[in-house]
C-alpha cells in the first residue's frame, strides 16, 4: 500500500492526497467506478435498472437481520440476503406472467418496509441510518482489498460471457438455441450484482448506489457506435465521476456518493444533448 500512496501522491497535485483516508477513498473509486461502468452496461443491455435497485433496497433487511441473528459483520448478512434475494426475485421473474418490473417493485418495497420495521422495532434504525448515503472516506485497508477481488471477478465474467450476455439480453430463446445455458448465466449473473451491491453499499449508500450503476452506462449509450466504444465510454464516464466527484466534495465540503452522482447525471444529459444534435 505504501507504494500505491507513494504514486498517488507523485501524479496526483491535489493537497488532500496526503491523507491517508483521501488516498483510500481515491483507490476505492478507482476501483469500484469501472466495476459499476461494467456491471452498468450489462444490466442496461438487460433492462435490468429495477432489479439493481432493489437490491440496494434489501441491503436494510440484510442488515436487519444480521442484527438479530448477532452476526457482527453487516456485510456476510447482506450478501447471503442479497444472493438469496436475487436468486428468488429472478425464479419468480422468469416464473410469472407479469412484467419485470412489477415483480421487481413487489419485492423491492416488501424489502425496504421489511428491514426499516425490523430496525425500528429494535430501537437500531438511527445507528445503520448512513448506509443511506454511504461513506467512501471511512473505507479501510481492507475494504480495498475486497473491492480489488470484486474488480478481477467482474472483469473475468465480462470477459468469458459477454457474447452470451449479449445474446441473451436479444433474446432468450436465441441464446438457448445457440447452446447457452441461459438459466445459469442469469443466475450468476444476479449472483455477482447482488455481491457487487453490498460490498459497496456502505460506501456509496442505499440512495445512491443505483444511479452510480445506470447513469455511466445510460450516457455512454446515448453516444456510442459501437459495443466496443460503449463499454469503454461507459468506464471512462465513470472513472471521471468519480475522481471529479472526490476532488469537488472535498474542497466544497458536499457528500462524495452525492456529489459523484451529479457528475454523472449532468454527463448524461450533456452526451442527450449530443444525441438530439446529432440526429438532427
Amino acid at each position: 500500500m505504501d507504494l500505491i500512496y507513494s504514486i498517488l501522491e507523485a501524479i496526483l497535485p491535489f493537497e488532500f492526497i496526503e491523507y491517508t483516508f483521501m488516498k483510500n477513498a481515491l483507490l476505492a473509486i478507482l476501483l469500484v467506478t469501472p466495476v459499476f461502468a461494467i456491471l452498468g452496461t450489462m444490466i442496461v443491455n438487460n433492462k435490468m435498472a429495477f432489479f439493481s435497485d432493489a437490491l440496494g433496497h434489501s441491503a436494510l433487511t440484510g442488515i436487519a437481520i444480521g442484527m438479530v441473528l448477532g452476526i457482527s459483520n453487516m456485510n456476510i448478512s447482506m450478501i447471503f440476503f442479497a444472493v438469496i434475494f436475487a436468486l428468488l426475485l429472478n425464479f419468480v421473474k422468469n416464473k410469472t406472467t407479469y412484467g419485470a418490473d412489477t415483480i421487481i417493485s413487489v419485492f423491492s418495497s416488501i424489502a425496504i418496509a421489511l428491514g426499516l420495521a425490523m430496525l425500528a422495532q429494535s430501537g437500531n434504525f438511527n445507528k445503520y441510518s448512513s448506509y443511506l448515503v454511504g461513506d467512501i472516506l471511512s473505507i479501510s485497508n481492507i475494504e480495498i482489498l475486497y473491492l480489488f477481488i470484486a474488480f478481477i471477478a467482474v472483469f473475468a465474467f465480462w470477459y468469458f460471457t459477454f457474447n452470451k450476455l449479449n445474446v441473451l439480453s436479444i433474446n432468450s430463446t436465441l441464446a438457448k438455441s445457440r447452446g447457452v445455458n441461459t438459466k445459469l448465466i442469469d443466475n450468476i449473473f444476479v449472483i455477482l450484482i447482488a455481491v457487487i451491491v453490498m460490498i459497496s453499499i456502505r460506501w456509496i449508500g442505499i440512495l445512491l448506489i443505483n444511479s452510480l450503476l445506470i447513469l455511466p452506462a445510460a450516457s455512454s449509450r446515448n453516444v456510442a457506435k459501437n459495443m466496443r466504444s460503449y463499454h469503454l465510454l461507459s468506464v471512462i464516464f465513470s472513472l471521471f465521476s468519480g475522481i471529479a466527484g472526490l476532488v469537488i466534495s472535498y474542497y466544497w465540503n458536499i457528500p462524495t456518493g452525492s456529489m459523484i452522482v451529479l457528475i454523472s447525471g449532468i454527463i448524461y444529459f450533456i452526451t442527450f444533448g449530443i444525441r438530439k444534435l446529432v440526429k438532427e
